[in-house]
């Protein structure tokens, strides 16, 4: 590998400057489309990255080029040394925010904005107790709903992840977008995605198309605004015109942003994955360990990314159960 060379510059031309470290595998809810109903098999607590260690493969990332991390999990808010690990990571020059279920999240306000966690995304799939209690296969929605108020109250920008199944919260999709009306939050809408253990059949996706319809039915065509969306987004955004918050559009499967993706995943055991739909994944721990440079399993990982979604580029190939089978649940990837 050459001096110069930019080790998170892919062969499409893409450049990674994003980092998503999950810090846990383990997690206070039991959400069917993230975590198989018989449960995963974790990592032993060796197997997993030290607070140090995780600063230091961070720390490699960021000389390279890595301006954003995000921690997530699990629930990262699970993990006992997560204000040290905070603490660390703000020490870098990166913007730090976290993804969160918000079940336990009033108990960290003081912490994340002691290390400048100001971005909060919120994992929340329904407004109804009882749809909350199936997909999550726990209770807990009040506490939830109550720390949204908080966040946005205490200053924090706050996005809302839905996950979007057929036949369960799609008649949900107005509701949401009602709740930004008096609250200053972004729903963002995600297109359900296939993992190992959850059931993922297409029929079962509402696609980005069906969300809009939704949306043109329940509101005037002059009221629904199309927002600029910023550079690499994830989302399509909108808004309804008087109201104080947003709404956005991930659409992973039918309308992949792979063109300007500049994102990298890590997983709680120290496995660097180049995509959310790959099923390959490259040892960064191990080497770690052993006091070898991390730096050419990156730049080998970041160039054999595919230029769509792991190699699945057509709807065919991601309805292949033997394709996209291979790959982690959501839990042990990282949300």
């Amino acid at each position: 590998m050459k001096k110069d060379a930019n080790i998170l510059r892919d062969a499409h031309g893409r450049d990674h400057a994003y980092l998503r470290i999950s810090l846990t595998e383990r997690c206070n809810l039991r959400c069917t489309y993230c975590m198989p109903a018989d449960g995963v098999q974790l990592s032993p607590k060796s197997h997993l990255m030290t607070y140090e260690e995780i600063h230091d493969i961070a720390k490699t990332f960021v000389k390279h080029g890595v301006t954003k991390i995000r921690l997530t999990g699990g629930e990262p808010l699970v993990r006992k040394d997560i204000p040290v690990i905070l603490e660390k990571l703000a020490t870098l020059p990166v913007e730090l925010s976290i993804t969160s279920n918000a079940v336990i999240i009033d108990k960290f306000i003081d912490v994340l904005k002691a290390n400048g966690v100001n971005k909060i995304n919120v994992s929340l799939d329904s407004l109804d107790a009882s749809k909350f209690k199936h997909i999550t296969r726990r209770h807990g929605f009040q506490k939830v709903y109550e720390n949204i108020h908080l966040l946005v109250k205490e200053g924090f920008t706050v996005k809302v992840n839905a996950v979007l199944m057929k036949g369960f919260n799609e008649d949900e999709i107005v509701d949401f977008i009602n709740f930004t009306k008096g609250l200053s939050v972004s729903i963002r809408f995600i297109e359900f995605m296939p993992f190992d253990g959850n059931k993922w059949d297409i029929s079962k996706m509402v696609s980005y198309a069906e969300v809009m319809n939704y949306v043109n039915e329940a509101f005037k065509e002059d009221d629904i605004i199309r927002l600029e969306d910023e550079p690499n987004d994830t989302s399509k955004n909108y808004k309804i015109k008087g109201y104080q918050g947003s709404f956005a559009i991930i659409s992973s499967v039918t309308n992949p942003f792979c063109d300007s993706c500049n994102r990298l995943r890590l997983t709680a055991n120290g496995q660097l994955k180049n995509c959310l739909f790959s099923s390959s994944e490259s040892d960064l721990l191990t080497s770690l360990r052993k006091g070898k440079s991390i730096e050419p399993i990156i730049h080998k990982a970041v160039q054999a990314k595919f230029k769509i979604r792991g190699g699945m580029d057509t709807l065919e190939k991601l309805e292949q159960p033997d394709l996209h089978g291979k790959n982690r649940s959501m839990i042990t990837i990282g949300g």
